[in-house]
């Protein structure tokens, strides 16, 4: 993990884990606003070593960090973990190559393909894009420039690669994987894999390329956020008896002890699912 940093001039303290490779002196690494591959919203991502890091957050509803003499009052938690370049640059290169119809597209140089407006810390990546981004694309060499152009067939070899690597890992991380069928773990894998990519095209082209009949994903989202969690049930059930107690006493009751909540394996999915996304 990587130690302490203080930056001059920051307004607002924040806690950060991360991987201290590639860290050095009171600089470790960068921040980068990038459109997320998925929803195209603003996203931060920690840039170091040559290593592109999402940033996931979490904050409980009360919490504060002790930070050696000082005290941080924001008790949010930060943590940037790996994330596959590939994924964030894949919709770049798919607006870059201009394709309409059967027309495959242009091929373009990579500094082209990475200005993009409003976003110009795609810049810093263009080192990242020369070594990651030939397996999803074709090249041709004029001279002493190379172009790049994103090729579907590629893609679609790629991602399906990713699938069944997650498939496999899947069943070894967590039990409930290991308890069901093959096809609903391949199902479970692809719409893992699905947070990364825009419903049209490729992640339609992934569900037919591997047999599955597609569903979307937003339908999922929408009725998951509707449901409340565990803790606002308990909140409401033990305002609910201590109403009741008040009433029937005139009194404010003794808080009714709650029944101990059974702790068990939960699914991993939901780790990747419910992650949250920090703007800078």
């Amino acid at each position: 993990m990587s130690s302490t940093v203080w930056w001059e001039g920051a307004e607002k303290t924040r806690v950060l884990i991360a991987s201290d490779s590639g860290c050095g002196g009171n600089k470790p690494g960068e921040l980068l606003t990038l459109r997320h591959p998925k929803s195209d919203n603003g996203t931060c991502y920690l840039f170091s070593n040559e290593m592109l890091q999402e940033i996931q957050w979490f904050k409980q509803s009360y919490g504060s960090w002790f930070l050696g003499d000082y005290i941080s009052q924001d008790g949010s938690l930060y943590m940037a973990t790996p994330v596959d370049p590939v994924f964030i640059l894949l919709p770049i290169f798919d607006e870059a190559r201009m394709k309409k119809g059967e027309d495959p597209g242009k091929f373009r140089q990579l500094d082209e393909i990475l200005f993009v407006e409003g976003y110009p810390e795609y810049q810093h990546l263009l080192p990242l894009a020369e070594k990651c981004m030939e397996i999803v694309c074709q090249t041709q060499e004029v001279g002493s420039m190379k172009f790049y152009r994103l090729d579907n067939s590629k893609v679609l070899a790629w991602l399906s690669c990713k699938v069944s690597c997650l498939k496999k890992t899947l069943p070894e991380l967590d039990k409930n994987y290991a308890a069901q069928g093959e096809k609903q773990t391949l199902v479970d894998a692809v719409s893992i894999v699905g947070e990364y990519l825009k419903t049209e095209p490729w992640l339609k082209l992934l569900y037919d390329h591997l047999g599955l009949e597609f569903v979307d994903p937003t339908m999922k989202e929408t009725n998951t956020e509707n449901l409340p969690n565990a803790n606002e049930n308990k909140m409401e059930y033990s305002n609910s008896i201590q109403e009741k107690a008040t009433k029937k006493t005139g009194k404010p009751g003794k808080q009714t002890k709650q029944a101990k909540v059974e702790t068990g394996s939960k699914n991993i999915r939901d780790m990747f699912s419910r992650a949250c996304k920090k703007k800078c």
